[in-house]
């Protein structure tokens, strides 16, 4: 689900059992992820889970840090995780922002334990990408689910997606890409 020009790459730790059953992205019907990105305005109405690869045209792209294993990120074995990949596709295709979707996908990818990484932007880059960290919206995590973190992140991305526009207006060359 990445392609070159996204600006936005939001990153999971691994499919749900649900989602790998249903072969598609956050497909539990408790959870809040395409809800979350219609209420902050990343996406203009809310998309079923089978959408998912009509992400990129809102220059949004998803992916795992643990691509070959599905289930609840507490049971998943230590080989599950490949950060080292994910790195490779983030130098691949180079998104403006790269949103770790929890806390523990953020944490086996930037080495930093889960205490020390608080919601929102972080200081450290991946890749040459912004690095942001938002509440995970698994059924698992309700009761720590905060909305603000991610309307953080939609400004953000509107933001960027603006002085994208404005360089376009100046640059033909850049007309052509996407936001």
């Amino acid at each position: 689900m990445l392609q070159e020009g996204l600006t936005l790459v939001l990153v999971g730790t691994a499919p749900s059992r649900i989602s790998a059953r249903a072969r598609a992205y956050y497909a539990n019907p408790h959870n809040k992820f395409w809800w979350v990105l219609a209420e902050t305005g990343l996406t203009p109405r809310q998309l079923a889970p089978r959408e998912y690869p009509t992400l990129p045209q809102y220059g949004i792209g998803l992916t795992d840090v643990a691509k070959r294993h599905s289930g609840v990120d507490a049971a998943l074995p230590g080989e599950a995780w490949a950060p080292h990949e994910l790195r490779e596709k983030i130098r691949r295709y180079r998104p403006a922002i790269v949103a770790f979707t929890s806390k523990r996908g953020a944490s086996e990818t930037l080495g930093v334990p889960t205490g020390r990484l608080p919601y929102g932007p972080q200081a450290e880059r991946l890749e040459g990408a912004e690095v942001w960290v938002l509440p995970s919206t698994s059924p698992l995590g309700h009761n720590h689910f905060q909305l603000g973190p991610w309307q953080a992140l939609a400004d953000r991305v509107r933001a960027l997606r603006g002085a994208g526009n404005r360089e376009a207006e100046g640059n033909p060359e850049a007309a052509g890409r996407v936001p």
